[in-house]
């Protein structure tokens, strides 16, 4: 058990990090943070641009920056992005700083969810399953080694999920209060 007064949220792309997270931090009363949408708040230009620019190396080492900045704040959800988990020390971050909840996802519905998405720099280009399966299969183990706890993929509403998100973290989340 790793009590905190912050939630984050893990998961392969298309798991409802963003959507979830929403949702859990209005229930939870915390503020909601995503953390692709801080970069790009910070760097003034979208994620893609960034990798454009900078490769997916300057995306990551300034996705790192904005993980510590982000994660020092008490009291609230924080939606990471897929591949935030890939550096150790993002690990280091998130565990120590915060409750980590994985979202899980299967390529199917991986897939169906992003089926119009075009704003995903490491899934242009063609066999989009491919790529998601690679991604799985570099990142699921890290997950697992991150999570406190787990929600397993159901095929189901963004409400549904959060229901089931909700129950499972009442039952196991030891949420200390925000100093």
């Amino acid at each position: 058990m790793n009590p905190s007064c912050n939630l984050f949220i893990v998961g392969p792309t298309g798991a409802g990090k963003t959507s979830i997270g929403r949702r859990l931090a209005e229930h939870y009363q915390l503020a909601f943070v995503d953390l692709d949408q801080e970069i790009e708040r910070h760097c003034g230009v979208p994620v893609g641009t960034v990798f454009e620019l900078e490769g997916e190396a300057g995306f990551r080492r300034r996705e790192s920056d904005m993980l510590d900045h982000c994660t020092q704040p008490q009291g609230i959800v924080l939606a990471t992005g897929a591949g935030a988990v890939l550096d150790p020390v993002n690990r280091q971050r998130l565990a120590a700083r915060g409750y980590v909840l994985w979202l899980q996802a299967g390529i199917e519905q991986q897939l169906e969810r992003l089926a119009r998405d075009t704003k995903r720099p490491l899934l242009a280009g063609e066999d989009r399953r491919a790529k998601l399966a690679a991604m799985r299969e570099a990142r699921e183990p890290l997950y697992r080694e991150l999570a406190d706890l787990v929600l397993p993929d159901e095929h189901e509403s963004v409400h549904a999920a959060t229901q089931r998100a909700i129950a499972l973290i009442d039952t196991h989340w030891n949420r200390t209060r925000a100093a």
